[in-house]
C-alpha cells in the first residue's frame, strides 16, 4: 500500500454530500483504477482530482491508495491519526457505493506481523527486533502505558527511530485499534528493560485481554450531574484579565473516571470585546446559547459529562468527559457550522483516562 497524501484543495459547489462525492467517484472510477493500477500521473489524475471534492465535505480527509489484487484496487480514507475525523472517514465509507474493481475502507486495518516491515533511514522494524512489556502503574490501574523495545535503539536516532515504531504499530495494529486501545507508548534498548520483554507479535492478544477487563469493569455504569457540587475559581493574569472557571468538583473527586476517557476541549475565541478579557453582554448570550445546544444533544447519564468551563483571554474553553468521541465529534461539527459567523470556534479530542488534564482545578 503506497501513495499518501492530505486531501485539501480548493472548493467548490458541486459536492455537499457523501452522496454527491460517490456519485461524482462513480463517474470517474474507470479513469482513476487505470491511474492507480498503472501509476500513470497518480499525483496528478488521482490525487489533485480526489483532493478538491473531498475538502467540500470537511477538511482533515487523507487517502492510501494502492493494488489488492491484479483488478481489485484499495482506497484506504484515514484521518491520520486526528481522534475528532474518524466518525467522518467511517461515515464517509458506509456511504460508499459497490463499485467493481474498488474496494472502501474506513481507517488503516490491522495487518498480519509477518506483512509489517517498516524501513526508515537505514532502521528496520519488524516481529525479529520488536519486543514489549507493560507498565503497571499502581495510580492508573486501567492505563495501558507499554514500552517498546528494540534491538537498534541508539538515543541519537530517537526521533528517526520513535517515527518508525508508530508507523509499526499503526501497521499491525490498525489506526483504529492503536488510537483506542494504547495510552502510551516508551521506546528502549534491551539493557534498559526493567520488566520480562515479550514478542511484539503477541501485543495484539495482550491488548484484547486489557480491552475485555476494561469493559466488563465499566460496562453499564452511568452517572448523573443534577445535584452535583460546582466551585467558581477567580484568578488575575499576569496581563490583568480576569480568569473565571466553573467546575464540577464531584465529578473530579469521581473514583470511575476511566469509564469516560475521552477528554473534550472546545475553544469559542470571542476576542476582545469586552473588559479585562472577559465578553461582553451580547457575546455573552451567544456563548449561552453554543453551550446550552451542545448540553441539549451530549447528556450526561448518555456518556457524555460537562466538567465546566474556563473563561479569560477573549476564549471560553468548555471541558467535557465521554464514553466514546463519535458523537461529540458530529455534533461539535454540527453547532459549529450554525454558529461560524459569530466567532471562530475550535475542538479537540484526546484520551485522558484520568483526566490528569483537569489537576489544576483541584484544590486540597
Amino acid at each position: 500500500m503506497s501513495f499518501i497524501k492530505s486531501l485539501f484543495g480548493i472548493k467548490d459547489d458541486a459536492i455537499n454530500s457523501y452522496q454527491d462525492f460517490w456519485n461524482w467517484f462513480s463517474k470517474n472510477q474507470k479513469k482513476f483504477f487505470r491511474t492507480v493500477k498503472h501509476h500513470n500521473n497518480i499525483e496528478v489524475d488521482f490525487f489533485d482530482k480526489l483532493s478538491p471534492k473531498l475538502e467540500e465535505l470537511k477538511e482533515g480527509y487523507y487517502f492510501v491508495t494502492g493494488m489488492m489484487e491484479d483488478e481489485i484496487a484499495e482506497l484506504i480514507f484515514t484521518a491520520d491519526g486526528t481522534i475528532k475525523n474518524f466518525v467522518f472517514i467511517e461515515e464517509l465509507v458506509s456511504a460508499a457505493p459497490k463499485i467493481s474493481n474498488w474496494k472502501f475502507t474506513a481507517h488503516k486495518p490491522a495487518l498480519d506481523i509477518e506483512d509489517v516491515s517498516i524501513s526508515i533511514a537505514g532502521y528496520e522494524f519488524n516481529a525479529q527486533n520488536l519486543f514489549f512489556y507493560s507498565n503497571e502503574l499502581k495510580e492508573y490501574p486501567d492505563e495501558i502505558d507499554i514500552t517498546i523495545i528494540y534491538d537498534h535503539y541508539h538515543e541519537k536516532d530517537k526521533a528517526v527511530i520513535t517515527n518508525g515504531v508508530f508507523i509499526f504499530l499503526d501497521n499491525f495494529l490498525g489506526e483504529l485499534d492503536f488510537a483506542i486501545n494504547v495510552d502510551a507508548v516508551s521506546i528502549k534498548d534491551k539493557s534498559s528493560a526493567t520488566e520480562s520483554i515479550v514478542p511484539i507479535a503477541k501485543l495484539k492478544d495482550f491488548l484484547n485481554w486489557r480491552r475485555k477487563e476494561f469493559v466488563e469493569k465499566y460496562d453499564g455504569l452511568r452517572y448523573n450531574t443534577e445535584n452535583d457540587n460546582y466551585a467558581i475559581l477567580e484568578a488575575e493574569l499576569k496581563s490583568g484579565n480576569n480568569l473565571v472557571a466553573t467546575i464540577n468538583t464531584d465529578l473530579l473527586d469521581w473514583d470511575s473516571k476511566a469509564s469516560h476517557p475521552w477528554v473534550v476541549k472546545v475553544d469559542l475565541q470571542y476576542g476582545d470585546n469586552g473588559s479585562h478579557g472577559m465578553p461582553d453582554k451580547e457575546t455573552m448570550v451567544i456563548l449561552e446559547k453554543i453551550e446550552d445546544d451542545i448540553l441539549v444533544e451530549l447528556k450526561d447519564h448518555e456518556g457524555y459529562l460537562a466538567i465546566g468551563r474556563q473563561t479569560a483571554e477573549g476564549v471560553r474553553e468548555l471541558y467535557y468527559c465521554c464514553k466514546d468521541f463519535r458523537k461529540p465529534s458530529k455534533v461539535l461539527h454540527h453547532i459549529f457550522q450554525k454558529y461560524n459567523n459569530d466567532m471562530a470556534m475550535d475542538y479537540e479530542i484526546f484520551k485522558d483516562k484520568y483526566w490528569v488534564s483537569f489537576n489544576r482545578f483541584v484544590v486540597r
